[in-house]
């Protein structure tokens, strides 16, 4: 029996965040998230979606024609034929990147992949679910994220920033605000006050489409 995983959506837009936003990428939702951060915005992914074969899969994405493309959820890893979904599009020649909330085992994800990486802060309502194991596994391939909730989630990502040594252990380290909490203006002046080594990061999608499904 081939491969099958749970899809909610494929499309292609702009990538809004990371180190390629702005660059036309394909998008591949996968269906469930054991998590419920308080500021989900793709709840529409924990459940519902189609079963599809990886080679059905493989080819909607090369419809497209793409250089990028971002396996997302949901919580993607939450589905174990995400593991050879990821090196099929690695195979295919793709610039592939994963986005995970950080609560699921890294371990197995092809070197070739640009894990994105949550690290959940006290205002997702789900720091408890941090696998702290999975910080040794990430390479300079790799991205760190942290939404920010508030001031406080602010300091106790900058104690994680420095615990970790997290930007000299990755490429990026990306600091979100929590959309309608705090505001972009309000981050970035806390990150140049601080000086730190992260880069502020906008969701490119929300400016341009205003969030709309599909984009």
């Amino acid at each position: 029996m081939q491969d099958t995983l749970r899809i909610t959506e494929i499309f292609y837009s702009l990538q809004g965040e990371t180190r390629t936003a702005g660059l036309p990428t394909v998008f591949v939702r996968l269906t469930g998230c054991p998590l419920r951060c308080q500021y989900c915005d793709t709840a529409y992914a924990f459940n519902g979606g189609e079963i599809m074969t990886l080679e059905a899969i493989l080819a909607q994405v090369a419809s497209y024609r793409p250089r990028y493309i971002c396996v997302t959820g949901g919580e993607p890893l939450a589905q174990p034929n995400c593991i050879p979904l990821l090196k099929a599009l690695c195979d295919a020649g793709y610039e592939v990147s994963l986005e995970t909330s950080g609560a699921m085992d890294v371990a197995a994800v092809d070197p070739r992949v640009s894990k994105v990486m949550d690290l959940k802060t006290p205002g997702s309502a789900e720091v408890g679910r941090n696998r702290y194991e999975n910080i040794p596994l990430l390479t300079p391939n790799d991205q760190v994220k942290f939404v920010i909730c508030s001031r406080e989630d602010y300091d106790w990502a900058v104690s994680k920033l420095i615990q970790y040594q997290l930007d000299q252990r990755v490429d990026e380290v990306l600091l979100s605000p929590s959309h309608h909490q705090v505001s972009a203006r309000e981050l970035a002046e806390w990150i140049i006050a601080d000086n730190l080594p992260v880069r502020l990061q906008l969701q490119l999608h929300k400016i341009l489409w205003n969030d709309e499904p599909g984009h």
